[in-house]
């Protein structure tokens, strides 16, 4: 392809960014904003007041990735007309790199245009559980944290860890984060589930191929945007030695603490901070996401038996399988969205399975089934009914 050519092609890539940017609207209800947060009478209901200033916080952001995008695509459309005029083959990397970054921008705030879920801008706390079969799926578990972890630092989300619970050998028995962030809940929505490992074992001394399972819960951090009553007298707190590394303070002191909520059952618990009542606030934090997700899904099952029951996510049922062997591949089941390059996906590459699945939610076409939607993704020559086997 000639010099010319590549030119016009990157110029029929950047057009298709025009003609999307509405920022007045966006700067007209930032402006009310600021209006009325000025209103000395609304921290009279603190509540009111923090949505606001969230909403606002929201907006400033939104409208600083608007006006990155219009910039770049102005320095793009720029710099294109200035090597066909000049016809500089100089110029290509530089335009090769800004279309780069404006795909990566405009594509980020397509899939944040999907979230329109009433939590979706909100932080989320994540748990991690391994199934039955003890290291095996302890490790698996420990290995999908990882993920997650690097996930979330490749999006400059916080994390923060409110629970760890080491396994005997290897892995974890329990892992509980917070991911901090706008829509932080948004996109990992799309983990929940049931995730499925196919690899050979590197605990059994015959090299057999082993399949192990984990759950992954995703919980809104709804704080104090929802109204969860919650009674002393239904709480039972224990407190415990810290079990995981963290020095002499944690293993001498009963830092640790587990709230059971009794009516539900439903137990928490947080021991990585040194102080007790740091460890309390997280646990409360953990059991109120929990019993809003409880209450979220009692009202779902009753509307579930006048529009048809869905499917159970059960450990038969997962959402995805990890192939490491005897073939790589990384496969979502809900939606078809493939990538061949395990490596990468364990290093946090599940951008391609979280956008397919926001647009399936959407009512969306999703993507492709492809192995390419990650770098370096190949086939391995096997068809993908084969991550069942």
């Amino acid at each position: 392809m000639t010099f010319a050519h590549r030119c016009a092609s990157c110029r029929r890539h950047s057009t298709t960014f025009g003609g999307v940017f509405d920022l007045d609207h966006l700067q007209q209800r930032l402006d009310q904003l600021e209006i009325r947060l000025a209103d000395s009478t609304l921290w009279n209901d603190p509540r009111q007041a923090k949505r606001l200033s969230q909403e606002r916080a929201h907006l400033d952001r939104e409208l600083a990735e608007w006006r990155t995008i219009e910039r770049e695509y102005h320095d793009l459309d720029t710099l294109i007309e200035l090597a066909e005029q000049e016809k500089d083959p100089s110029l290509e990397p530089e335009i090769t790199h800004l279309l780069a970054s404006l795909t990566q921008h405009a594509q980020r705030l397509r899939t944040e245009a999907l979230l329109s879920g009433e939590h979706d801008a909100t932080a989320a706390i994540v748990q991690i559980h391994p199934g039955a079969g003890g290291t095996e799926s302890q490790d698996w578990a420990q290995m999908l944290l990882r993920m997650y972890l690097r996930w979330a630092e490749e999006h400059a989300f916080k994390t923060v860890m409110l629970d760890l619970q080491p396994g005997e050998e290897a892995g974890i028995k329990d892992a509980t984060f917070a991911v901090n962030g706008p829509y932080a809940y948004g996109y990992l929505r799309a983990e929940a589930g049931i995730h499925r490992l196919v690899r050979i074992s590197p605990f059994d001394a015959n090299k057999r191929r082993h399949t192990s399972f984990a759950s992954v819960s995703i919980f809104p951090d709804i704080e104090e945007e929802i109204e969860i009553e919650i009674n002393d007298k239904d709480l039972r707190i224990d407190t415990y030695r810290a079990s995981s590394a963290g020095g002499q303070h944690v293993n001498k002191t009963s830092s640790a603490i587990r709230i059971t909520h009794l009516p539900s059952g439903l137990v928490a618990q947080s021991q990585n901070e040194r102080s007790q009542h740091q460890n309390k606030d997280n646990a409360m934090k953990v059991l109120k996401a929990r019993l809003y997700e409880l209450e979220r899904q009692k009202q779902e099952a009753a509307i579930n038996k006048v529009v048809g029951e869905k499917k159970e996510i059960t450990w038969g049922s997962q959402i995805r399988s990890y192939v490491f062997a005897p073939y790589q591949l990384v496969k979502d089941h809900r939606t078809g969205v493939e990538i061949g390059n395990v490596p990468a996906v364990m290093d946090g590459a599940l951008d391609p399975f979280i956008q397919g699945y926001l647009l399936q939610q959407a009512g969306g076409a999703s993507p492709a089934p492809s192995a390419t939607n990650a770098p370096g993704g190949e086939r391995s020559g096997k068809t993908a009914a084969a991550t069942d086997e």
